[in-house]
């Protein structure tokens, strides 16, 4: 047997000073694994704290881009929606005046028989005449019953500038319209327009459609 084994099972039965520096390193390496076991449960427990708040502000922050971007394309629409048309209004007009015109025409030029007349069975020297009389009598109603005046007081032929917002309802632009006004041209006809109308007055009573009340003699 080696005279050097030890009996681990056998109690020292003397304390010297070895064995307190022993027993101090024990305690001191004791107590160090007990702080760090404390401070990771405690820093894991702060982890844990700290996951939800930030989970929650991420949310926040993702989320707030998109009502921008909602925003943003609220605002294109309204940008890009043009504004309705206004509505056009006609003007309703009552027959009776054209109908009074004719009725003149007719009882000074004989308007209405002529147009309707078959003019195929005479000849031209019959038609001059009778387009006389008509052009007379026509001219005549006209003179009495309106005031007419040219759209433009320039000769025919000549040429003509229309600047930037002429009235479109007084000149009609005819041939290669290309561009923004201004507009520079040649007149071919100087246009009409009446000024003052002068038709008499009718009754109450007073059926307009006849144009020409028939005839019968006695």
């Amino acid at each position: 047997m080696n005279k050097y084994s030890i009996d681990l099972t056998l109690m020292p039965t003397t304390l010297d000073l070895w064995h307190v520096y022993l027993m101090a390193a024990v305690l001191v390496l004791a107590l160090i694994l007990i702080i760090v076991l404390l401070s990771m449960v405690i820093g894991m427990a702060r982890r844990a704290n700290k996951a939800p708040a930030e989970v929650t502000k991420t949310v926040e922050v993702a989320a707030e881009p998109e009502v921008k971007i909602v925003e943003k394309i609220i605002e294109v629409e309204k940008i890009v929606q043009a504004p309705a048309p206004e509505p056009i209004v006609l003007k309703e007009s009552t027959p009776d005046a054209a109908l009074q015109l004719l009725g003149l025409l007719q009882k000074e030029a004989r308007f209405i028989d002529f147009i309707k007349e078959d003019v195929s069975a005479y000849d031209d020297a019959d038609i001059g005449i009778a387009a006389r009389v008509v052009h007379e009598g026509c001219n005549k109603a006209i003179n009495d019953y309106f005031t007419l005046e040219t759209v433009r007081t320039d000769p025919e032929g000549s040429k003509v500038t229309l600047a930037k917002g002429f009235n479109a309802s007084e000149v009609r632009l005819t041939g290669n319209i290309v561009g923004k006004a201004p507009f520079t041209g040649t007149l071919i006809h100087k246009g009409w327009k009446v000024t003052n109308i002068r038709l008499p007055k009718l009754t109450e009573n007073h059926d307009a459609s006849i144009i020409a009340a028939a005839e019968v003699e006695l």
